[in-house]
């Protein structure tokens, strides 16, 4: 397909917020596959959709509306029938337009797969099949392992990042550069200039997200004089505007359009969000400063070594060739760590963080989290996903109730000790060693019936292996709720094969660490065990 670019003007960076983490594109992307090779109609588009629904990736508002559509939706083990399906579909009104798609349920398609095609894991437009690239079908694979392969989707997103050119064929815009390229390189060329540089500040993230072209130096050039002028830190919110304005070019009509709120605040932490996606980027000063990873040097060194700061194509079908395939050695440097100085920087910035937040915002976080659906406001916790910050979260509660306890949690982190992922499977999420008991912790977001084979058993199987290893172990399981299912396998376990698994709801979780003064006194408690 040519490359039509009718109509280009330069814009502010922005990445699809129906997209926010890895692991909404990667259910995104199995719900397609299924397709693979189909000529996409609006047909075809209906029954990925429902798929979708089905899955419980998107919710129409009848959803929400409806008490007993409502219901099945919030059960993790109730599936919508193919009736219901339809019944969705037919009356969920999506009063939205995309180009060469029809309005309503097509344009609200395209508007779920553009960035998953920008990024290159898949290829479709009307009327011609669906194309899934290598990519595609890697990203898929990783979130269908049990557990989820979370390094290897950090990775695609990585591999995908790092060539993701902002001007590329599916958007029409004149800005030229690879966002992340752009930023590896001028953190680069900023350390070397100021003393004891901590990173871009976020308020200084929109003079990239607007960066007209790929001129490293100029990019550098123009933040070192932008300090000077300003106080740093202290730049307004109008002032930074006024600065991209400037940076794109805009007219009055295109003022009216480019939201100071949009680029300063919104188009911030998706940037941030996407960034952060690679592995390679870390937090500083309490979410204040992005700066690169060192744990991750050799991947960032091999990028600036090997990948243009900007690329240009002649058709979408070049850019997908260039997009779909993974770059292996991207995906396969190691870390520079060791296992001691990972786990004293894990642990010393866990007790920072425990001091920072008091236990009433731990709580607050932990229900907004898992209870009431709420998304973060905090400047570090809200660019941690779900999963990983249930554990961080879990783990800075554990710290700061049981005095005394040895917490450690086995989520990655970067070179601030602030987590990237969550652990992987074949460990226990958080350890903790009181004066008595080994308890294994383990945390989800699952719901339902599904908890007693993704989690309760897995847990029985470590409980085993430790168990051998040495006496007075137990396990802890938390969820939002546990499943009564979930709750009988523990009890049938602890009956039949002696072993000793606590299942505690976050609220119940909650009033455990008020009432309980020691983790051991807390297993006692919980278990009934001597």
């Amino acid at each position: 397909m040519l490359l039509i670019m009718a109509n280009a003007k330069f814009k502010p960076l922005s990445f699809s917020t129906t997209m926010r983490n890895p692991n909404r594109i990667s259910g995104f992307m199995s719900c397609i596959l299924p397709f693979e090779g189909e000529v996409l109609t609006n047909d075809v588009i209906a029954k990925i959709i429902k798929n979708i629904i089905r899955k419980k990736l998107y919710k129409p508002n009848i959803i929400k509306s409806n008490k007993y559509l409502h219901e099945i939706y919030k059960e993790n083990e109730e599936t919508f029938t193919d009736e219901q399906l339809d019944y969705i579909y037919a009356n969920s009104t999506q009063d939205h337009k995309e180009a060469g798609f029809d309005k309503g349920w097509p344009s609200r398609f395209d508007t779920m797969y553009k960035l998953p095609m920008e990024f290159g894991f898949l290829q479709y437009e009307m009327d011609t099949p669906i194309k899934v690239t290598q990519l595609g079908h890697m990203i898929v694979d990783a979130f269908n392992q049990d557990p989820v392969d979370e390094l290897m989707i950090q990775n695609i997103f990585l591999n995908a990042l790092t060539k993701y050119p902002v001007n590329n064929p599916y958007r029409k815009i004149l800005n030229d550069n690879v966002p992340l390229v752009l930023l590896l390189n001028v953190l680069k060329e900023l350390k070397k200039v100021i003393p004891g540089f901590k990173g871009l500040h976020r308020q200084e993230l929109p003079f990239l997200i607007c960066w007209p072209n790929h001129d490293v130096k100029e990019v550098v050039c123009y933040i070192l004089d932008f300090r000077n002028k300003y106080s740093f830190g202290a730049y307004t919110d109008e002032i930074i505007y006024e600065e991209c304005l400037r940076l794109l070019g805009a007219t009055v009509e295109q003022r009216r359009y480019f939201k100071m709120n949009k680029i300063t605040g919104e188009a911030v932490d998706e940037y941030i969000r996407k960034m952060r996606s690679t592995g390679i980027i870390s937090l500083r000063g309490n979410g204040r400063y992005i700066d690169l990873n060192s744990l991750e040097q050799q991947k960032i060194e091999y990028i600036i070594s090997n990948y243009p700061v900007h690329k240009t194509f002649a058709s979408t079908d070049e850019y997908m060739a260039y997009m779909g395939q993974i770059d292996k050695t991207v995906v396969s440097l190691p870390r520079i760590e060791s296992d001691k100085t990972d786990e004293r920087l894990k642990i010393r910035t866990l007790r920072k963080y425990a001091q920072k937040y008091s236990k009433e915002e731990i709580f607050e976080e932990l229900l907004n989290l898992c209870c009431k659906k709420k998304p973060s406001s905090d400047p570090v916790l809200k660019f941690i996903e779900g999963p990983t910050r249930l554990e961080f979260l879990t783990s800075l509660a554990l710290v700061q109730h049981f005095e005394g306890l040895v917490v450690h949690p086995n989520y990655v982190i970067d070179d601030e000790g602030l987590p990237t992922r969550h652990a992987s499977g074949g460990k226990a999420d958080i350890v903790c060693l009181d004066y008595q008991y080994e308890g294994l912790v383990e945390v989800t977001l699952m719901l339902g019936r599904q908890q007693v084979n993704n989690e309760i058993l897995p847990i029985a199987r470590h409980l085993h292996e430790e168990l051998e290893k040495r006496d007075k172990v137990v396990s802890v399981f938390i969820a939002p709720n546990v499943s009564a299912d979930a709750a009988r396998m523990a009890r049938w376990l602890k009956a039949d094969e002696k072993i000793d698994i606590a299942t505690i709801g976050i609220n119940e979780f909650l009033d455990i660490l008020s009432n309980y003064s020691s983790f051991d006194e807390m297993i006692s408690g919980e278990l009934d065990v001597a």
